[in-house]
């Protein structure tokens, strides 16, 4: 159901582009003088774009959002996993501007919006009518504005840089003056942007491109982070964007939850509004490698080396307690059985290889010191932490890349309707979608009901970051949702832990890596770096 001829253009154009770093004469690059003109050299020439996106969007971009917060965890075991303590540093709080995350996501996104803006002039000249060409252009710079919302949400005060090639070191521009660029370019290109039909074959040809319900929702997000971004509430904003989605009858709640994130999701999936695809020839989508459970590889179909290191914390799977919720059945923990391929289990149970012990996964993480943020390697101990398969295993996973198959949401129809009645919560007016008046009670039922999940019979606006948990978990929002909400700081201790959180609020923000502040003297460091 994938777009793969897409996709498989933009593999090779990130080869491509990667080449265009080597000492090589201009003939042998695609510039203005020598750019092919046709409609599919344009959209060879994007998928540079969409190649990049998805190469470090699974594993860095996903860890500095979710591994900061206590919805992941990788700790060490006996000093396995440990790295270099990279991923305790995210743990507690203590990373540097030296950070792998930090330089490489910082490069990430820069070389996506480095390369929207070497394809603008570009595409100017590639010969379509005058609305053909608006329709590209601002499928590019809708994705240059996604790339400055990752930046400015991870980093805050980042460089605005608009031309290619970049002729001057880019100063730092505040966060406000990033936030309005990136508002700016969105509501001018949302005009011209496709929306979602009714037709499977369109929308396979739009998937995990930008289009209207894209910007909107990314517009919703903004608005709804406006008081930490720039100091000034948009609630009602949050709404507006938020119906200018639902008005589209073609978003709508999946039946199942499990079918938005299986192997084989993808264009088909109702509640889509952006997604990155992946596949075992598009890398980047790495959740089974980390975060599954080894010994249980031969009851779900395949049998590949995997690591027994990411979890999550007890602290968070505990919020999954709601009688019915077909989102509990998303983690491992307790005894293990052979799955029944429709997202539950069966009643056999799975053994430790070469053993008559039943599988159990202990969610409690006890550490082990002196080693910092280690439980030991024994067999005891590989077991504890609750494992994740909402990003089901992919039976097609080979020993040689890991890969999964799961293409990973960005934005979806549940989290729109989730920030709606947040902003409703926070004091926006409820409004009516196709004649049905929608307040925060109404929006979070039907999200649960989705799920099996016993309705509320009250809702507060400190009852959203658990209802976010829960139907939103492992999507790269966490750490953005408890920074809203005044909570990134709060620690969430293990037994037998030997090192602290540090609760200092700049933290909320990444520092600048120390390689760019070395490489152009017009950046300045964030504050408490």
């Amino acid at each position: 159901m994938k777009n793969k001829a897409l996709l498989l253009i933009s593999g090779l154009l990130a080869l491509f582009t990667s080449s265009c770093e080597l000492d090589v004469p201009v003939e042998s690059q695609f510039v203005e003088s020598n750019f092919p003109k046709t409609l599919s050299d344009y959209n060879a020439s994007v998928g540079a774009i969409y190649a990049n996106l998805s190469s470090s969007y699974a594993v860095p971009y996903w860890r500095m959002q979710e591994m900061s917060t206590d919805a992941a965890i990788i700790p060490a075991r006996d000093g396995n996993f440990d790295d270099g303590g990279q991923y305790r540093q995210l743990h507690y709080h203590t990373w540097t501007p030296d950070h792998p995350n930090v330089l490489g996501i910082w490069q990430w996104a820069y070389s996506g919006i480095l390369t929207c803006n070497r394809l603008l002039p570009i595409t100017n000249n590639f010969g379509f009518n005058a609305t053909e060409l608006n329709t590209k252009l601002a499928e590019i710079r809708a994705m240059r504005a996604l790339y400055y919302f990752f930046l400015m949400d991870l980093y805050g005060n980042v460089p605005i840089v608009t031309e290619y090639p970049v002729n001057d070191p880019p100063a730092t521009q505040p966060r406000s003056e990033v936030y309005k660029f990136i508002e700016t370019e969105l509501l001018d290109v949302v005009k011209q942007l496709p929306a979602k039909t009714n037709s499977l074959s369109t929308n396979t040809q739009q998937y995990g491109r930008p289009t209207k319900g894209m910007v909107f929702a990314l517009l919703a997000k903004m608005y709804l982070n406006s008081e930490v971004y720039v100091g000034t509430p948009r609630y009602p904003d949050v709404v507006r964007m938020a119906d200018s989605v639902q008005t589209n009858r073609n978003y709508s709640l999946d039946a199942k939850y499990r079918d938005i994130f299986l192997p084989n999701n993808g264009p088909q999936i109702n509640e889509t509004i952006f997604a990155i695809p992946y596949d075992q020839q598009i890398p980047g989508n790495q959740f089974t490698r980390f975060g599954f459970f080894y010994y249980l590889t031969q009851a779900y179909g395949f049998n590949v080396g995997l690591s027994i290191a990411m979890s999550t914390t007890p602290e968070f799977y505990n919020r999954f307690n709601l009688l019915g919720d077909f989102r509990t059945k998303t983690w491992l923990a307790g005894p293990q059985f052979v799955p029944d391929g429709n997202g539950g289990f069966t009643n056999t149970p799975v053994y430790y290889p070469g053993t008559t012990t039943q599988i159990v996964i202990d969610p409690v993480l006890t550490l082990v010191p002196p080693k910092p943020m280690d439980l030991g390697n024994t067999l005891t101990s590989q077991s504890e932490g609750v494992r994740s398969i909402k990003y089901y295993p992919d039976p097609t996973i080979i020993q040689a890349t890991r890969l999964n198959s799961n293409d990973v949401p960005v934005f979806r129809l549940a989290d729109v309707m989730l920030m709606k009645a947040e902003a409703i919560l926070r004091g926006a007016s409820a409004t009516s979608i196709n004649g049905e008046l929608q307040t925060p009670l109404v929006l979070v039922n039907k999200i649960r009901a989705r799920s099996g999940a016993q309705t509320a019979g009250s809702i507060t606006l400190n009852g959203i970051p658990d209802e976010r948990a829960r139907e939103l978990y492992w999507e790269g929002w966490r750490r953005n949702d408890l920074i809203r909400f005044g909570q990134f700081e709060v620690e969430y201790p293990l037994p037998n832990d030997n090192l602290k959180m540090d609760k200092s609020t700049f933290r909320r923000l990444y520092p600048v890596p120390t390689n760019e502040l070395k490489l152009n003297p017009n950046l300045k460091q964030n504050e408490g770096y």
